[in-house]
């Protein structure tokens, strides 16, 4: 596994008002930890890595992705820290999913997928055809409830005390909300469109793609 490569400049702040996941990992409390462990990695183990992150911070801050990566390796037996396996079957450090959650809750992806998918929304005209590619399950799941006309204006699940943003997502609640339920979509396919073995032994990354096609009504 390359630690650096799944984290990167998470560790870095790129802007003064935005958390970083050093800010993440030394501050949220365990069980705040371990929610967004589960909801954005999907990890079945996040009490038992969110208590490992606890207990490590307590004797020195974690800054750095490699530091993080060993911190939750030894949350786990030795024999299994390259026991999961990707969808190309090729062994995947234990450390994965905590990376995923920290991204996507770092990075706010979810609410930015949203706010594009009502841009998208407003921009486009009666017949006209919205076409979606995800990566992961939280973001087709996001997708398939927007085009159902699901109520997405409360993404934020978790929320962390120093972001500056929070105001800023306010602002927005009522807008998405709006969003949702202004707009009706004919799905162009019945079943989302996932890639055949041809085009995964061509281009392994787009494995987990999934597209999405609508009409806007």
């Amino acid at each position: 596994m390359t630690s650096s490569s799944l984290i990167g400049l998470l560790f870095v702040r790129r802007y003064p008002d935005m958390p970083c996941a050093a800010d993440v990992v030394n501050t949220l409390d365990q069980q705040a930890l371990a929610s967004i462990l589960a909801a954005y990695g999907e990890e079945r183990h996040s009490r038992k890595i969110a208590s490992a992150i606890v207990e490590a911070r307590r004797v020195n801050p974690i800054t750095r992705t490699q530091q993080l990566a060993s911190v939750v390796a030894g949350a786990f037996p030795a024999a299994i820290i390259y026991a999961r396996k990707d969808r190309l079957h090729r062994p995947a450090h234990v450390a994965t999913k905590t990376f995923q959650a920290l991204r996507i809750f770092v990075n706010d992806e979810l609410n930015e997928l949203h706010t594009g998918l009502c841009a998208a929304r407003s921009a486009l005209k009666p017949g006209g055809r919205l076409c979606v590619i995800t990566f992961h399950s939280l973001e087709d799941r996001l997708v398939k409830h927007f085009l159902q006309g699901h109520d997405l204006s409360n993404l934020d699940q978790y929320h962390f005390s120093q972001n500056k943003r929070g105001s800023r997502k306010e602002k927005l609640v009522d807008e998405k909300r709006e969003c949702n339920k202004s707009a009706h979509w004919f799905p162009v396919q019945r079943k989302v469109v996932t890639p055949e073995k041809d085009d995964v032994r061509e281009n392994p990354r787009g494995r987990s793609a999934k597209l999405r096609i609508a009409l806007r009504q």
